[in-house]
Parts: structure tokens; sequence; C-alpha cells
């Protein structure tokens, strides 16, 4: 075997490597939404005003956050790969903007639920949840550019701009402060300690989610790196 073949070897090693880490990450992730659904239920007061639809509040906020996360670091990692054009950035970018898409379904998801039952509607076409949706649609749009260009730098190329466009609406998506506010949080304590929890577990989820299909990306470039040779 000659050197560059054990060097290819070693890459695909810690590919695997990486997915593993990825999977416990996640594993570890499920069982604190396992936990954090416990949380909400069973020990987390009811709102007064919203009811029980206001429990959805609790994974809504914390889909929002990984979302607004994977777009912004993909984002980062398409600028860095301007830069320094090092291929893995262009596989961590493709990474989070594929994760944060995830985690986008579950928050289009969950906020219907629980605006309707407390204003009546299941959207609103205020200027910041229209914002939040182009956001989404400019991401499926990178992955449908991912897609349909086939050679590699000029897709990590044109990824990285539409990620940066991405990246550049996140500050106009972001949503009204409930936390980190001038004045006192909008919650109380108890509600206050399982929305930080929550919020930590799907941070934890994002992590593993993106680990793991980062160590999937190295893989597939690997093997494409490969066959090209």
């Amino acid at each position: 075997m000659t050197e560059h073949q054990q060097n290819r070897a070693m890459d695909r090693v810690k590919a695997a490597a990486t997915v593993r880490r990825g999977l416990l990450t996640t594993a570890i992730g499920l069982v604190g939404l396992a936990a954090a659904i416990v949380l909400v239920q069973l020990y987390t007061p009811t709102e007064a005003r919203q009811g029980l639809a206001q429990k959805i509040f609790y994974l809504h906020a914390p889909t929002a956050w990984s979302t607004l996360l994977a777009f912004s670091l993909c984002g980062l990692a398409g600028g860095l790969y301007l830069w320094l054009r090092d291929p893995r950035l262009d596989v961590f970018a493709e990474s989070s903007a594929e994760v944060g898409l995830v985690f986008a379904a579950m928050m289009l998801s969950t906020g219907p639920l629980w605006g309707k039952p407390i204003w009546g509607t299941f959207w609103q076409w205020e200027p910041r949840l229209t914002l939040t949706l182009l956001e989404v649609f400019l991401f499926i749009g990178y992955r449908a550019l991912r897609g349909a260009i086939v050679d590699p730098s000029e897709r990590a190329r044109y990824s990285a701009i539409v990620g940066l466009l991405g990246l550049a609406l996140v500050p106009f998506v972001h949503p009204q402060p409930i936390v980190l506010k001038p004045s006192a949080p909008s919650l109380p304590g108890d509600m206050l300690r399982t929305l930080f929890f929550s919020l930590a577990v799907f941070t934890v989820l994002y992590i593993g989610f993106v680990t793991a299909r980062y160590g999937l990306g190295l893989l597939r470039q690997s093997r494409s790196t490969e066959h090209a040779d």
C-alpha cells in the first residue's frame, strides 16, 4: 500500500470515528429530549392565559434556535470556504444546512400548533415570520443547488454564496426576546429553567446530527476522490 493509499485509509477511519461520535451525541440528546418532554408535561406549571397550548413553546423555541444556529454556521463555514478553500468547510456547511432544514420542519410544524389556539390562526404574514419562511425556502434552494451542480469546486463556491445570503437574513428573523432583554425575562423561574434545559437538549441534538452528517460527508468525499484518481 502506497503512502497516498495509507492516508486515504486513515481519513476514512477518522471519518467513521466522527460518525460514531455524532451518533453517540445524538443518543444523549434523545435521552435529554425524553427528559425534557417529561419535565414539560409533569413539572412545568401551565401558563394561566394560554393554557396547555403554551407547553408547545418549549419545543418550538428550541427548534427555532437550532434552525438559526444551523443556518448561521452554514453561512459562516461557507464564508470561510471562500477564503481558505478547504473542502472540509464545504462538507460542514452542507451538513449544517441539512440539519437546519430538519429543525426548520419541526419549527414550522410546532409554531402553527401553538399559534392557532392562542391567536386564532395558524399563520400571520407579519415581517418576521415572512422572513423566517423566506430563510427556509432559501436553504431549500441551497440544497437543490448542491444537487444540480456536478463540479465540486463550483458547487462549493455557489453554495457558499447562498449560505452567506442566509446568514445575512438571520438577524432579521430572530424571535422577539424573552430572556435576553434589558428588563426581567418574560417567564417565571420554573418555566425559564425548563426553557433553558430544552434549549440545551436541542443544542446537543444539533451537535450530534451535524457531527454524524459531517462524518458521512467526509466518507463520501473520500470515496469520490478515490474514484476520481
